[in-house]
């Protein structure tokens, strides 16, 4: 007999009767736990979990697979979390040391999975990617039917390439699915991926990490996963940003609304300190009164040598640059004029051919073979863990604050996870992550390097600069590394002022295109607010593009509610095309939801809701992507209004009421246009439906509103731009059982001594049982109105 052979066939036996024994020590039974959402259980015997929606009893997840090892036990035990205090938990322990928690909490509707992993006490261990959970979901509908939805968009379940960090299954018709995310991505890379096959879906989560090193007899634990189960998944998105807030401590900075040099034109790259000027003065005096807070400049200010990608001296500007005389005095002017100074920098990244670094060398990330780490436009990645990097950096950003830069745009961020760049990544794809050699510190991770650069950078400036991430499409590792620690981030590739079909856009993957913004911006809508700001690129009203593309892509940034940037040269632009800026800033802060998000690549229906005042305030923003007219119709009920009340609709951009609806609501948009329309419920009294300032029609400007059956009067208080046309439209004149007639309008005593007036407008046939008033006051300021009305 072959010696090999009889000691291969020895090990064979001994693992069997290992794993009998085990198997007869532990005791075959089904193991429970559950919360207001969920029930989740463990079968011993089979060594899987299966998740139960408590109000059904269904099991929705089923065949959940944990760490493929051999299992010394499992029992239901107290949990207690950091952050979601005290709950329940199924313990699963492994002969190797390794443990599963399935955990629940009272104020969470979500399973968490835990996953602890052990080296041996004779080695080091060294985890480059785990799957510590899989499992299938049954939504009772054919597979065929259900919808993945992750960071690579809408897709089937056999057709996903894999999402980071999170990944929705859905039915379309009913929005009911399943919400999987990474809740923690401290030192690892969380992807989802699904599959479809034996009539189901499977989910499977992984973790890479590159190089998770575990000194010997050591324990680390990984990242943790959320599951959760919804009758509307948006809502579980939602609710699994804000659990991930949470879990981060996330407190953004307030959401600005401002200017970026690099697309301009004339002006384009990082203009220069006279036309920024001219710039500034222009943006000042004209919008920011409605919300225009900051001026960001762009690459090409900064000294050095293009290599590879940009300059990368930001220490200190090219002398023979557009800004020969510093960043420091244009701050200041800026600073004078009520203006935020922004500037970009690539910060974890160099050159390592730059003779500034030759004595540095050690600086830099190397691959295997002992090369720099260098890949496309990003050149060289620096060790995030190096303390002479570290100084360089701290000293780098305390410089630039020192000019008076208070808006930090940071490009190029995959750098810190010295990865390669794979730009446009939408959906998974091989980055060879950890392939880099050993970082200084070489317990480090990729995506912990990038986290503790960012912690780094914000020690440095101090807390009053707002962080602009760039972007997550260079390479979508930054995604789990900038979590908590951007204000805003780029959430697609470069945009611009050309229109391409939105199906062509997501088939090229590409770039340079209007609409770009709007499908990441979309797809990603939860994380905006909670996770940080989606900034999708500036948006355009230039001349020459249409002012229904003007309107259109302005008016889905107001209404989505997302990062407010524009690139044209303000002070060239006509009167109309800066009012299309004028009427969508600033955001609303109200809650906004795409409608048919599962049901189309590119959702055309928002539903914004502002439920902060007694008086309910709903905006529909209907958007034709398409390069044909289009007829957008939905149910009350589907879009989320109520299908009992019938509503009262204004047209924004058409000036003029639409007919009421119940029930559904039908639109005709001409191709590549959009429609904001304000809707409110009818009364048996008049009601404001829509004012003029803000394509929000009352959200932004309207902070009280109070009918008086007593006096018979409608009262409110609108904040009003000084100069700016104001106009208040009220609808229900006429009601079911009678009709109202305008008495009077008046405004404050306070008011009136500020020359404020109140001007009804004349009756217009076209629009019966609508009044108009309008408001005129020279300074900005709360005005106070009232309107007594008759019934007839």
């Amino acid at each position: 007999m072959d010696p090999l052979w009889s000691e291969r066939m020895k090990i064979a036996l001994y693992s069997l009767f290992y794993v009998a024994l085990i198997g007869s020590l532990t005791k075959a039974e089904t193991l429970s736990i559950e919360n207001d959402s969920l029930k989740v259980s463990y079968d011993t015997a089979l060594q899987r979990f299966s998740i139960q929606e408590r109000a059904t009893g269904k099991a929705v997840v089923s065949d959940g697979r944990l760490l493929d090892r051999v299992i010394s036990g499992a029992r239901v035990m107290r949990a207690r979390d950091a952050i979601f205090a005290k709950g329940r938990q199924i313990r699963v322990s492994y002969a190797d040391g390794a443990v599963s928690r399935l955990e629940l909490y009272p104020s969470l509707p979500f399973l968490l999975v835990k996953t602890e992993v052990h080296s041996s006490a004779a080695s080091e261990a060294d985890l480059d990617r785990t799957v510590p959970v899989q499992f299938a979901i049954n939504l009772d509908r054919p597979v065929n039917d259900l919808r993945t939805l992750g960071t690579a968009g809408l897709t089937t379940a056999d057709k996903n390439p894999g999402s980071y960090l999170f990944l929705t299954l859905a039915d379309p018709e009913t929005r009911r699915g399943l919400v999987a995310g990474w809740l923690t991505e401290d030192r690892g890379s969380g992807v989802l991926f699904s599959s479809a096959n034996t009539g189901r879906v499977t989910f499977s989560a992984r973790i890479d990490y590159g190089h998770l090193r575990i000194a010997p007899g050591a324990s680390a634990q990984l990242e943790t996963l959320a599951i959760g189960l919804f009758d509307d998944a948006r809502i579980g998105e939602e609710l699994y940003a804000d659990a991930v807030a949470r879990q981060y401590a996330i407190k953004l900075r307030p959401q600005i609304n401002g200017y970026c040099t690099w697309y301009s034109n004339p002006h384009g790259g990082a203009a220069d300190e006279t036309s920024i000027l001219q710039l500034a003065e222009v943006a000042a005096r004209e919008l920011k009164p409605f919300g225009f807070s900051f001026i960001q400049i762009d690459d090409k200010w900064q000294d050095g040598k293009e290599r590879n990608g940009p300059a990368r001296r930001f220490y200190r500007v090219k002398p023979d640059g557009p800004y020969p005389h510093g960043i420091k005095p244009v701050a200041q002017k800026l600073n004078s004029l009520g203006l935020m100074t922004g500037l970009w920098f690539l910060p974890f990244a160099s050159d390592w051919k730059d003779p500034e670094f030759a004595n540095h060398q050690d600086w830099f990330m190397k691959r295997q073979d002992g090369k720099p780490f260098e890949t496309p436009w990003g050149n060289t990645s620096l060790d995030l863990t190096n303390p002479e990097v570290r100084a360089y950096l701290a000293e780098m950003v305390k410089c630039i604050h020192s000019w008076g830069v208070t808006y930090f745009k940071m490009d190029g961020l995959w750098t810190g996870t010295a990865t390669e760049q794979i730009y446009v990544n939408d959906g998974f794809h091989e980055d060879h992550i950890g392939e880099n050699a050993p970082f200084q510190k070489r317990e480090v991770t990729n995506i912990e390097a990038l986290r503790g650069g960012l912690k780094l950078l914000r020690e440095a400036a101090g807390p009053d600069v707002f962080f602009s991430g760039c972007n997550l499409s260079q390479n979508m590792r930054s995604l789990a590394g900038c979590i908590g620690l951007v204000d805003s981030m780029r959430i697609g590739p470069d945009n611009g002022q050309e229109w391409r079909d939105y199906q062509k856009e997501i088939a090229e993957n590409g770039s340079g295109s209007i609409i770009t913004g709007p499908v990441r911006g979309t797809r990603l809508y939860f994380m905006h607010g909670r996770l940080w700001w989606n900034d999708p690129d500036p948006c355009y009203v230039r001349p020459t593009i249409p002012l229904n593309h003007a309107q259109l892509i302005a008016s889905w940034v107001a209404i989505s509610g997302q990062f407010n940037l524009n690139s044209d040269w303000i002070p060239r632009l006509p009167a109309e095309r800066l009012d299309v800026l004028k009427r969508t800033m600033p955001q609303h802060g109200a809650v906004a939801r795409p409608v048919d998000y599962f049901d189309t690549v590119m959702p055309g229906i928002w539903l914004v809701t502002d439920s902060r005042q007694p008086v309910r305030r709903d905006v529909l923003g209907l958007f034709n992507w398409k390069s044909e007219n289009q007829t957008i119709a939905c149910s009350t009920s589907q879009a989320g209004l109520d299908p009992a009340r019938r509503y009262h609709a204004f047209d924004f951009w058409g000036n003029t009421p639409v007919s009421s609806f119940a029930g559904q609501f039908k639109f005709d948009l001409p191709p590549q246009s959009c429609r904001v329309i304000a809707v409110r419920a009818q009364e048996e009294h008049p009601v404001l439906v829509s004012t003029s300032r803000h394509v929000t029609q009352g959200m932004v400007d309207v902070v009280a509103e109070k009918w008086s059956s007593s006096s018979k009067s409608l009262a409110g208080s609108s904040r009003v731009v000084g100069k700016d046309p104001y106009q208040l439209r009220i609808a229900g004149l006429n009601s079911d059982d009678k009709k109202w007639k305008l008495i009077s309008a008046s405004i404050s005593a306070a008011d009136q001594s500020a020359g404020v007036k109140i001007v009804p407008q004349p009756d217009r046939d076209a629009e019966e049982g609508w009044l108009r008033v309008d408001i005129e006051s020279d300074t900005t300021r709360v005005v106070n109105w009232s309107l007594r009305f008759g019934a007839e």
